[in-house]
């Protein structure tokens, strides 16, 4: 890492301040970037050092307007693209790509914000997927690989490194392993919200150590990141809504985290951040020039840390691909 002195409170500014210029005249596309979001702050820090195109991607116009329309003003220069996609949904995801591709035909930097978390009822999308699972990686695992030629093309001229893949996940992943004999909970009588949750964070560490060794050699590579706890999105509003809820919700985490893993949970992994706080995380993921000899690498407090080693596990990352796969109903070879 080329900013050692980055930390857990080090803002979004600081670190677009230090990137800038592996920022201007870029392209960047971003999932879940509405507003009082992780990945809207990320989009606003991103406009004020002068991408050529940003693409926010949502499944609800309402929550990115008020992002569009301060970019607009703060950046008029700036393009920015809206594009509406329903992450549960591979009908939405699909059609979503078509437009990015039209959009954007050369993509340098994709960061995978969007997610829900701890889901109170057993859900699944219209395939019968577990619905977390769903969203949080099978929708990013879908568009991703169907962005791949945008991502390619971007990465034959630009230089080494340049061309990334950030997966948002989260030291939630420390809840449970990836599931592979029950990854949909035995048709909902085996779920459990933050065991769920956990699979699904899981997923997006794997899937970053997956694509980085098919696209490696190809001038693509990928990291997970840990934003920190940021109570100022609203990943968390349900948890909120009930009296005691935050203070349950951690004690249920912890009991839960030991059941599936053996290990106590510890508390010094959810720092509460703002949202320019949690955003830098993913800005060092998507900006330093150093970060990708290291990837497939998992970052927390905008530095590379270790996760559980099941999820940097090669074979998992194999296993999962595999499945995901099957899951999309398509192969993706590279």
């Amino acid at each position: 890492m080329s900013q050692p002195n980055f930390h857990a409170f080090t803002s979004s500014e600081e670190v677009i301040d230090r990137f800038a210029s592996q920022v201007n005249g870029r392209t960047f596309v971003i999932t879940g970037a509405g507003t009082q979001s992780i990945g809207g702050y990320t989009a606003l820090a991103l406009a004020k050092a002068g991408p050529a195109h940003l693409v926010l991607v949502s499944r609800n116009p309402a929550t990115v307007q008020p992002v569009l329309d301060e970019i607009k003003a703060t950046a008029p220069k700036v393009k920015a693209t809206f594009v509406r996609c329903d992450l549960s949904d591979q009908d939405s995801v699909r059609g979503a790509a078509a437009q990015i591709l039209e959009a954007a035909p050369a993509i340098d930097v994709l960061i995978n914000n969007a997610g829900v978390m701890a889901i109170k009822e057993y859900t699944v999308d219209k395939r019968g997927n577990e619905m977390q699972l769903s969203a949080n990686h099978i929708g990013h695992f879908l568009l991703t690989n169907l962005l791949a030629p945008a991502l390619l093309s971007a990465a034959a001229t630009a230089a080494t490194g340049k061309v990334r893949v950030v997966n948002l996940t989260s030291a939630g992943h420390r809840i449970s392993p990836f599931r592979f004999d029950d990854y949909n909970f035995s048709g909902g009588r085996t779920y459990h919200p933050f065991t769920a949750y956990g699979q699904s964070k899981t997923a997006n560490i794997l899937f970053s150590v997956g694509l980085t060794k098919r696209l490696r050699a190809r001038g693509v590579t990928s990291t997970a990141v840990h934003p920190g706890g940021v109570w100022e999105t609203r990943l968390g509003d349900h948890m909120r809504a009930d009296p005691g809820g935050v203070e349950a919700a951690i004690g249920d985490i912890a009991e839960v985290a030991l059941r599936n893993t053996g290990r106590e949970w510890t508390q010094d992994t959810l720092e509460m951040k703002t949202l320019t706080q949690g955003a830098s995380t993913t800005l060092v993921a998507a900006l330093d020039p150093e970060l990708p000899a290291q990837s497939p690498a998992y970052l927390a407090n905008c530095q590379i840390t270790k996760p559980f080693e099941y999820a940097l596990e090669p074979d998992n990352a194999e296993k999962l691909w595999e499945l995901s796969e099957q899951l999309v109903g398509q192969k993706f070879g590279y």
